[in-house]
């Protein structure tokens, strides 16, 4: 076993091996550029983009011609949102989504209530779920898009993406689902599903950073307006030279999830439930944050009564755990998906994000039960709080 240990695999994961062999001859040999149509150089490239498409396809079950490559989930997110606000306006102006969505998915939406647009953010209960009952009343002839996440990337809360998709169907409004944290973990089967929208990220998934999709349902004929302008490459959604070496990581990673998705699932889920029935035999007051069973196999969000996640962290430098969301993690502001669901100050302060992987082992695991356990007693041992609610005598 090595040291540090990483587990905190729903910020990004380590790119796999296959992922990194199937990219380097784009880098070093296969450098064309897939827009150029007048040499080999260029058609290698881009029968590489066509292939990972084809691969992504096999993974969601959708058709290639559906995809469309982007920097990452924010891009497509945005892409998503704004190309649907400024194409179809005139059919309504209310937008429906949840309040415990990624900041990307939050912050369009908020920019889009400045352009005059009505965002309702739904409550969720005590798990994270939203009120289907709810969902259904507040869609109105003035709706024109339902944007709720498909696995939550804070308490790892699994929605049921086929009867929201089903809602809008019926109701007809356009229904994106950001399935970043979803995608090449659990089945994802856009056959079933009803999204006409879905944006993901290869990083969340052993491809490379700074490559990602939109999925855009060819049977609705949906038309977006582009957030930028240039080449007309990606059907003029996302201009620009393609990014052929991400293109064919994200590609390879989907066709590895492909094959690998279901027996890893079953690894992954036992060994956090290995980490949560370790943790939580040994030290009391300790709480799950979110549904124990409609959760990501890999993602175990807990809260700490009593300590500081921040000294937990401080303690067990050599495990990389967080107290949520990468791109939040500077913000000062309480945890808005801890906070939605209903924890106090103090109890968001204590939780802690334990996010498993591919690459995570048995021995890892025991490993950070043992450093927890100590961690916590320790930093307990010194709190005037845990003192005076155990009634424990310091003679």
């Amino acid at each position: 076993m090595m040291l540090p240990i990483y587990m905190d695999n729903n910020s990004t994961t380590r790119v796999d091996p296959e992922v990194f062999k199937a990219m380097k001859p784009w880098f070093l040999e296969k450098f064309g550029n897939a827009s150029s149509k007048d040499h080999s150089f260029g058609w290698e490239a881009d029968s590489a983009v066509e292939y990972a498409r084809k691969q992504i396809g096999f993974l969601i079950n959708a058709e290639s011609s559906e995809i469309i490559f982007t920097s990452g989930a924010t891009e497509s997110i945005n892409i998503a949102h704004w190309g649907i606000a400024e194409c179809y306006s005139n059919k309504g102006k209310r937008i429906i989504t949840s309040a415990i969505e990624h900041s990307a998915v939050i912050d369009s939406l908020q920019a889009l209530e400045k352009k005059g647009f009505e965002v309702i953010y739904l409550n969720v209960n005590s798990e994270g779920f939203i009120d289907l009952n709810q969902l259904k009343g507040l869609i109105n002839d003035n709706t024109l898009l339902v944007s709720i996440m498909t696995a939550n990337n804070e308490i790892g809360i699994i929605n049921d993406i086929e009867a929201i998709g089903n809602i809008c169907k019926k109701k007809n409004v356009f229904f994106h689902t950001d399935a970043t944290q979803a995608i090449g973990k659990i089945p994802f089967d856009l056959k079933v599903l009803n999204a006409d929208l879905v944006s993901f990220s290869g990083h969340k998934f052993y491809a490379p950073k700074g490559i990602g999709a939109l999925y855009i349902n060819k049977n609705k004929k949906i038309k977006l307006s582009p957030r930028s302008y240039g080449g007309g490459q990606e059907h003029g959604l996302r201009p620009g030279t393609l990014n052929v070496p991400g293109i064919a990581g994200i590609g390879k990673a989907a066709e590895i999830c492909n094959t690998r998705m279901q027996d890893e699932f079953i690894k992954i889920k036992e060994l956090r439930n290995k980490l949560f029935k370790g943790i939580t035999d040994k030290i009391e007051d300790v709480k799950i944050n979110g549904s124990m069973n409609e959760r990501l196999p890999g993602n175990l969000n807990l809260c700490f009564r009593y300590v500081k996640a921040e000294n937990i962290i401080m303690e067990i430098r050599d495990i990389a755990v967080s107290t949520g969301a990468a791109c939040t993690s500077a913000s000062l502001k309480p945890n808005h998906v801890l906070k939605a669901i209903g924890l106090t100050g103090d109890e968001i302060k204590s939780s802690i994000r334990f996010g498993l992987g591919r690459y995570n082992t048995e021995e890892e695991v025991d490993y950070v039960i043992t450093r927890i356990v100590e961690t916590v007693h320790k930093l307990r041992s010194c709190s005037s709080e845990y003192i005076v609610n155990h009634k424990i005598s310091l003679n």
